[in-house]
């Protein structure tokens, strides 16, 4: 399939996904254990009976990740037809860039829910207010809605080249790299909206662990201090993962040629941190946020 040209421009109708680079006597191996965690993902009750209010939104959230692009990977696998339609490839990359920059603000927002119940369990119930929560998520969703917007806007700008995607979905940064046109606009807004909905969101949530970390270095008990880093560090690992797989991708989505690297990278945080994020943060959360209103109501010389 060939880019059609139209004048100085040129411009497809459909564009070709590679997919993941695995042997045919390995698909179906890969496709029963993609098939697997995403079933995890949607179908697990457990995933679906969060504690708290920013959990229901995260386990939606996770569930709409996966169901951008796992669908459309495992028909992908099974048939030799691998093309997407433009409209088709454009939309799943806005509803992609929507529920990662959601997905992130999210976690940002549980760190701070989790900062308040631990630094401050006596006042939990006033500050998190029903009202403050709404609000929260509101603000996450107006966001990555505009942020996804203007990047599916200067998009749909360009003409493009080719029109085979090295990649498994339709990835913002592997479809810049088709483009026959300057593309400086697209990467300036890119790094803008990477540092607003994922390096602020991150910096917020390591300030919150860290007064986290320094209130749980003052209980008495070891116990408590075991179990309080038991449940942050499970909290935590899912936050490193989450990240450390976005930020080069997001932030500098044009750099270097390793495909391979940023397809196990996609990967990473498309199937498994979706899979993983339900039953890690609902790890003993009330048992926390109960450990500490007990320790702090015996001993008032903890609060600040």
């Amino acid at each position: 399939m060939e880019p059609e040209h139209q004048g100085n421009q040129s411009s497809v109708s459909k564009f070709l996904l590679l997919g993941i680079p695995i042997q045919p006597e390995q698909q179906g191996i890969f496709f029963a254990l993609f098939l697997g965690m995403y079933l995890t993902t949607v179908l697990d009750p457990h995933l679906h009976t969060p504690m708290y209010f920013f959990l229901t939104h995260l386990a939606l959230t996770d569930v709409s990740f996966s169901s951008v692009t796992v669908p459309k990977m495992l028909v992908n696998m099974q048939t030799q037809n691998r093309s997407i339609p433009y409209a088709g490839c454009v939309t799943q990359m806005y509803f992609f860039i929507f529920f990662t920059d959601l997905d992130s603000f999210l976690i940002a927002s549980m760190a701070y829910d989790r900062y308040v119940a631990i630094c401050h369990p006596l006042h939990y119930t006033s500050i998190m207010r029903e009202e403050l929560c709404a609000f929260l998520v509101a603000v996450s969703w107006f966001l990555s809605g505009a942020s996804s917007l203007s990047h599916t806007l200067l998009l749909t700008q360009l003409p493009f080249c080719a029109d085979i995607i090295p990649h498994f979905f339709c990835d913002l940064g592997a479809l810049l790299r088709l483009s026959c046109s300057d593309i400086f606009l697209n990467e300036l807004v890119m790094f803008t909206a990477g540092v607003v909905v994922i390096t602020l969101p991150f910096i917020c949530i390591l300030v919150s662990y860290g007064y986290i970390g320094a209130t749980i270095l003052r209980i008495p008990s070891t116990k408590g201090i075991y179990k309080a880093f038991s449940t942050c560090g499970s909290h935590l690992s899912v936050v490193s993962l989450y990240y450390g797989s976005i930020f080069g991708q997001y932030l500098f989505p044009t750099l270097g040629n390793f495909i391979d690297k940023d397809i196990i990278v996609a990967l990473m945080y498309t199937v498994v941190t979706p899979m993983l994020n339900p039953f890690i943060y609902s790890l003993r959360n009330r048992d926390i946020k109960e450990a500490f209103e007990k320790l702090f109501s015996r001993a008032t010389f903890f609060l600040p």
